[in-house]
């Protein structure tokens, strides 16, 4: 009870520090984003595909119960990351630390979906009508930051999921997420 206590105190004290933190967006990830809006797959061949999504099904089934949506999500959750050239378990990692696959998160500083897009990013991209809830579009979103925030840190994952959180500087964050994807979503 103790300990959930300390977890809890040391996230609540963490947001305004993360909120703070909102950089104004630079322009080559809002190009960025624009190009991965309209774009659209991704496995090698039939036989990758039916082992990946297997195997990846049966770790997902805890948070998600229904075998056709979960093959949904993994299917969407590939093409995304692999389009914007990230690993897909990296990406599942992000996401079982962002909302626990829950696509109608809302973080206390309002980003929104499964992988915590903020909202403000619509205005910017003139796309009032996205719905961050919608697992496509935020897998859209969510992969291009990332990818763009990868690239910036020169492959660096921990500065570059530490920026996706806006937490650039501290550790806690990449660490979590990168204990989900050795500890859940590394495939090996």
């Amino acid at each position: 009870m103790l300990r959930l206590l300390a977890v809890l105190l040391s996230l609540w004290l963490a947001v305004p520090v993360a909120a703070s933190q909102r950089q104004a967006p630079e322009p080559e990830l809002r190009s960025l984003l624009q190009e991965a809006i309209a774009e659209a797959d991704s496995f090698a061949d039939r036989f990758d595909a039916e082992v990946w999504l297997v195997d990846m099904s049966g770790r997902l089934s805890r948070y998600l119960r229904d075998p056709e949506e979960r093959l949904t999500l993994l299917r969407l959750v590939h093409r995304e990351a692999r389009r914007a050239g990230l690993s897909p378990e990296l990406v599942l990692a992000l996401i079982h630390a962002e909302s626990r696959f829950d696509r109608f998160a809302i973080s206390s500083v309002g980003a929104q979906g499964m992988m915590q897009v903020m909202p403000f990013w619509k205005a910017e991209l003139g796309r009032p009508q996205d719905n961050l809830t919608d697992n496509a579009t935020n897998l859209r979103y969510g992969c291009t930051i990332l990818s763009f925030y990868l690239k910036k840190e020169n492959g660096d994952i921990t500065r570059a999921l530490a920026r996706y959180n806006g937490s650039l500087g501290q550790y806690r964050y990449p660490a979590k997420v990168i204990g989900f994807w050795q500890d859940y979503w590394f495939v090996r």
